[in-house]
């Protein structure tokens, strides 16, 4: 009868008191919050009794490509706030001179806005590459 309900109980009545140093609670919470464990106590009982742990992990490589696109993100951007502002004078000129100024103008930002968009191109697809192996 006893061995029955032992079996059956579920919850948790036993408290085990554990002393750890400074370094090893440090380590220990890094452990647990690199994780996907939301409770300290679940994440020492599954390292107790060797049961499944999903750790989270981050790529370097991804990080810096991540960093490299919001500038490249923040150029193109400045870019796109020139084309308009040459746009809205473009349309507002009646002048041939300026409007040739404007031309010239235009082109080499559109330019610049190609080779931004070229080097992002190719950086999503080393990044892609680099996944798929």
């Amino acid at each position: 009868m006893e061995a029955e309900k032992m079996v059956n109980d579920t919850g948790r009545r036993r408290i085990i008191g554990l002393r750890l140093t400074g370094l090893e609670y440090a380590e220990l919470e890094k452990s647990w919050k690199n994780s996907t464990v939301k409770k300290l106590s679940e994440f020492v009982r599954r390292v107790i009794f060797g049961r499944k742990i999903t750790v989270y992990s981050r790529n370097k490589s991804l990080d810096e490509l991540v960093a490299e696109l919001v500038v490249l993100k923040r150029e193109l951007h400045a870019i796109g706030v020139n084309f308009n502002q040459a746009v809205r004078r473009l349309n507002m000129t009646d002048h041939s001179p300026q409007m040739q100024a404007w031309v010239e103008r235009f082109g080499r930002d559109r330019d610049a806005y190609l080779a931004l968009f070229e080097e992002v191109k190719s950086k999503i697809n080393s990044v892609s590459e680099q996944w798929l192996q």
